[in-house]
This record gives structure tokens, sequence and C-alpha cells, in this order.
């Protein structure tokens, strides 16, 4: 045996080595790398859960985005038509509102013609009663009372 060599030896540790290897290989580097390679899969399974619902998420955000500015145009829409129905409303009213006044204006006008017409009346008959009245105290206070009515009436007409 030259340089002390063993092959026996040599060999034994071979075969130790390899059955070393091989358990290991068995015991721990296969066990971790099917964990390994679970926990990626999962990985990959969540990042592509993930990459659905996001894509889910954006078209109804796209959908609800679309919903909100149809309605904010409805919304809108239906405000003109408000306001136009109030403005038709307003003018309807006052237009009504008018046609009181002018109703009500010519029943005033009507309403104090007659009053008018009603104190001339009055104030005719007061006068009337009024003159009846001094001509026939005139006449019951002085038997003669026409000449001097006469009189008076001659002598009121030569101072005017």
């Amino acid at each position: 045996m030259p340089l002390n060599i063993d092959w026996q030896q040599i060999l034994l540790h071979l075969l130790n080595f390899a059955i070393l290897a091989g358990g290991l290989y068995f015991l721990l580097y296969k066990p971790v790398k099917d964990f390994m390679n679970k926990r990626e899969q999962e990985y990959r399974t969540l990042h592509e859960q993930a990459q659905a619902e996001r894509a889910e998420a954006e078209e109804l955000r796209r959908t609800a985005k679309e919903k909100l500015d149809a309605a904010e145009e409805e919304i809108a829409a239906m405000r003109t038509a408000a306001s136009d129905e109030l403005e038709a409303e307003k003018q309807r009213q006052l237009g009504e509102a008018r046609a009181e006044a002018r109703r009500i204006l010519e029943t005033a006008g009507k309403t104090a013609d007659l009053r008018t017409k009603k104190a001339l009346a009055d104030a005719n008959e007061d006068i009337r009663t009024l003159a009846v009245e001094a001509v026939r105290k005139m006449l019951l206070a002085d038997g003669n009372a026409l000449d001097h009515f006469l009189d008076a009436a001659e002598g009121g007409s030569q101072d005017g």
C-alpha cells in the first residue's frame, strides 16, 4: 500500500456518504422542496385571484362610475324639467293674479260709480226735502210769505 491508502476504507466512506446523502435527500431536501413548491403554487394562486379580483373591482368601479354619470345626467334633466314646470306654474299664477286684479278693479270702479250716483241721488233728495220744508215753514210762519219771498228775490237780484 503505497502512501498508506486503504481502498476499502475509501469505498466504505463513499458508501456511508452516499447513504447519508440519499437519506438527507429523502428526509430533508425532498420534503422541503415539495413544501416550497406547494407554497409557491399557493402564492401564485393567490396572486392570480388577486389580479382577477382587481380586474373585477375595476370593472365594478367603471360600471358604478357610468351609473353615477347617468344618474347625474338624469338629475340634471329632472332639475331642468322641474325648473321649467315651476316657471310655467309661476306664469300661470301671475296671469291668474293679474286677471283677478283686473276683475277687482272693474268691480271697485262699478261700486264707486254706484255709490257716487247714490250719494248724488241722496243729496238731491235731501236738498228737495229741505227746500220743501223751508218753503212750508215760510208759508206757515207768515200768511203773506209769498210777497216776502218775491221781495227777497227782487232785492237779491238787485244786489247781484
